[in-house]
């Protein structure tokens, strides 16, 4: 499977709170936060379900796999999606270890196992 998605415990706001503290301590900080439904009603199309992307990035990372690779940049920064679906709270992210299998390279594959372990870990405490 190409993602890891989870249902939160807690309301989307508490979710979003508790992921970015969660993140904080994996050394993952918050480049931008997303809401897709405002922005898409913002245009005046019809869109009413709650739908948050954080764009994530640990700059140690971030630049050891830029080094590498420069093509890995088209995965950068890594996203975590917190969505409303069906009046629940889900906590999801594209698996950085299925994405980088586009680049093959080993040494690259075991840096995005890492990542998205401690990516992972994030989440499952953020749901709590």
């Amino acid at each position: 499977m190409f993602h890891y998605t989870l249902t939160s415990k807690r309301n989307m706001d508490q979710t979003i709170q508790s992921l970015k503290e969660c993140l904080s301590e994996e050394k993952f900080g918050v480049l931008w936060e997303f809401d897709i439904k405002e922005k898409l009603q913002s245009k005046d199309i019809d869109f009413d379900k709650d739908y948050i992307v954080l764009e994530v990035c640990n700059p140690q990372e971030a630049s050891r796999v830029l080094k590498k690779n420069q093509l890995v940049g088209y995965f950068l920064p890594c996203k975590i999606v917190v969505f409303d679906d069906k009046g629940k709270i889900k906590v999801g992210l594209p698996k950085p270890s299925v994405m980088i299998d586009l680049v093959e390279d080993e040494e690259l594959k075991e840096i995005a196992i890492d990542i998205e372990k401690r990516l992972i870990s994030a989440i499952d405490k953020s749901i709590k």
